[in-house]
């Protein structure tokens, strides 16, 4: 088992000490969340599944790309992703030099969360229309590949189109990977048949089970059931290593871990983890 740390769960001050902990101590990967703006208006911002706004619009947002490549400057192994970005809001000529940027910058270490997004607000504040996000997002990832491994790519799509173009550098790593994240069907579908891997909202061992199941049936329906897939799960909850066995059996590759309730707890509390779990 792999283990990740979610940086967007402390105070940003605190992001460049942790990540570099995190290197030390033996972590697979850090993560930060990504939105692109906030809106003041909280009549879009409900949380699916709540009554409640998922968002402060005050909130310190940052571009988590390029955070990515300060943390990769100060860093050496530890790997670094989105969890997740909203690649489907931007230009895929854009997002797509982001992260091979962050690939080059990292020697090979970056890893592309990417989802569909929940939040209308951004997006009408982008001028982009939220009920295509989806369809947007998968075409923004085929165009992706594209880029990242032919030498001139033209396209000519529903929501992106363009004469041929160069793109270069490309991604150190042959197949940067693109991870999807949700909870839907689409976007269980989604990383079932077009990314490398899922990634999780935060779950339970018996929570996470019907997501796993549909994504296997997915993936046997694109005939993909034997091509390399990651699966990365958010457990918050992780009560200690006896634990770590039965997201093993479930097909679980890498855990985003909080073992921290508070920012001024969480070197510490990562640290004892990393102990605890025979880390480095």
């Amino acid at each position: 088992m792999r283990f990740g740390v979610p940086l967007g769960l402390v105070h940003p001050g605190v992001w460049r000490d942790l990540a570099v902990q995190a290197d030390r101590l033996g972590f697979d990967s850090v993560w930060l969340p990504e939105h692109l703006v906030f809106a003041t208006d909280l009549s879009t911002a409900r949380y699916p599944g709540t009554d409640e706004p998922g968002i402060k619009p005050a909130t310190p947002l940052f571009d988590a790309p390029a955070y990515l490549c300060a943390l990769a400057a100060v860093t050496e192994r530890v790997r670094l992703g989105t969890a997740v970005y909203l690649y489907g809001l931007r230009h895929p000529f854009i997002a797509a030099r982001a992260f091979a940027t962050l690939d080059q910058i990292s020697g090979g270490r970056a890893i592309a969360g990417v989802g569909a997004g929940w939040y209308e607000g951004e997006w009408l504040a982008a001028g982009v229309d939220f009920a295509t996000r989806g369809r947007r997002l998968d075409e923004a990832i085929a165009v992706t590949r594209r880029l990242w491994s032919e030498p001139a790519v033209e396209h000519h799509g529903d929501f992106f189109d363009f004469p041929e173009v160069a793109f270069e550098p490309k991604p150190v790593q042959p197949r940067l990977p693109i991870v999807a994240g949700g909870e839907s069907k689409a976007a269980l579908r989604r990383a079932a048949t077009l990314c490398d891997g899922w990634i999780s909202m935060p779950q339970t061992l018996d929570g996470v089970r019907p997501q796993l199941k549909r994504l296997q049936e997915y993936r046997e329906e694109a005939g993909r059931a034997d091509d390399p897939f990651e699966i990365t799960v958010h457990a918050y909850g992780l009560t200690g290593p006896d634990e770590v066995a039965e997201w093993e059996a479930l097909g679980v590759h890498r855990l985003i871990v909080r073992p921290w309730r508070r920012t001024r707890e969480a070197a510490g509390r990562l640290a004892a983890f990393a102990a605890e779990h025979r880390l480095g």
